[in-house]
């Protein structure tokens, strides 16, 4: 992240195993308008009290990809302003 890049807050929107390895847990985050998201991959193995799933993280903008698909969009636009509603950021989810 450079100096004159803030970190963008996204929230939990989704949560699934990945399709290709089963002992990966896959955690959509998306800001509240829904236009960008990023996902983070999690071995099951590696889930425990010293890493939780947390409802938002700060990431770089850069790591920030479009979602493209405009009823995708509506989906993590309304989940993830429900999360910012209901829990605080550090929240573990």
């Amino acid at each position: 992240m450079t100096e004159d890049t803030a970190p963008v807050q996204v929230w939990l929107v989704e949560r699934m195993f990945a399709e290709d390895k089963s002992n990966l847990i896959v955690l959509v985050y998306a800001t509240t308008d829904g236009e960008r998201y990023t996902m983070k991959e999690h071995a099951i193995t590696g889930i425990s009290k010293t890493h939780l799933t947390t409802a938002a993280v700060e990431v770089d903008p850069d790591d920030l990809d479009p979602v493209g698909e405009e009823t995708l969009q509506n989906q993590y636009a309304t989940e993830a302003t429900r999360m910012a509603n209901v829990h605080d950021p550090d929240d573990p989810i």
